[in-house]
């Protein structure tokens, strides 16, 4: 929705499938790890052979993430860099495990999309074909939505209709605008100064 309205899109989990394609070194890290398993026959990545093994184990999940996050965020960084030569004026970073991997820091405005758990459980065995047992693993390795939502800037709560999301977004992208137009602003203002101290600069 934040993309028809005129975001740039960043989605970790299709960096993280860039970043673990055949022959990158993330793949050959993660087959030296858990073997052949964790593969097609084609030779890409089974990412349900990998996911059964690593959210049943927080040891085997943390091995993951130190394999597969550095890669992911030297691609994210090299979108936002585009995003930014572009000019686009809004880029988003969908990153599910933002909280976990300490990067709130590194970004404007945190946007927490929650939903009471039963609902996230529904949901995702419903959309992404999961098996109920790797669902709830999944969601026992986040942390609470609780601890998330005194963190984040902005919570939508998406246990309603299509129409009540579209609703809140529309609010969010408002304030996501506003914020964008101060900043690009004070930018502005900050150039003019050092413009102006470069011009004495070179009078003198």
């Amino acid at each position: 929705m934040l993309a028809d309205r005129g975001a740039t899109l960043i989605d970790a989990d299709v960096l993280a499938r860039e970043a673990v394609r055949p022959n990158t070194q993330a793949l050959k890290d993660i087959i030296k790890r858990w073997g052949k398993d964790v593969l097609k026959d084609d030779g890409s990545l089974d990412r349900t052979a990998l996911r059964q093994i690593v959210f049943a184990d927080q040891f085997e999940l943390d091995a993951l993430n130190r394999i597969v996050h550095p890669g992911v965020t030297r691609l994210r960084d090299r979108e936002i860099a585009r995003a930014r030569e572009r000019g686009d004026q809004i880029v988003v970073c969908v990153i599910p495990l933002l909280f976990e991997r300490n990067l709130v820091a590194e970004f404007d405005v945190i946007v927490l999309v929650d939903a009471p758990r039963p609902l996230r459980l529904e949901r995702m065995v419903a959309s992404r074909g999961l098996e109920e047992t790797d669902a709830m693993n999944m969601i026992a390795a986040q942390m609470p939505a609780e601890l998330k939502r005194a963190r984040a800037d902005y919570c939508i709560d998406n246990n309603g209709s299509l129409e009540d999301l579209e609703r809140d977004v529309d609010a969010l992208w408002s304030s996501l605008q506003r914020a964008a137009s101060k900043k690009e602003t004070e930018i502005r203002i900050i150039e003019s100064e050092v413009r102006g101290i470069e011009s004495e600069v070179s009078v003198s």
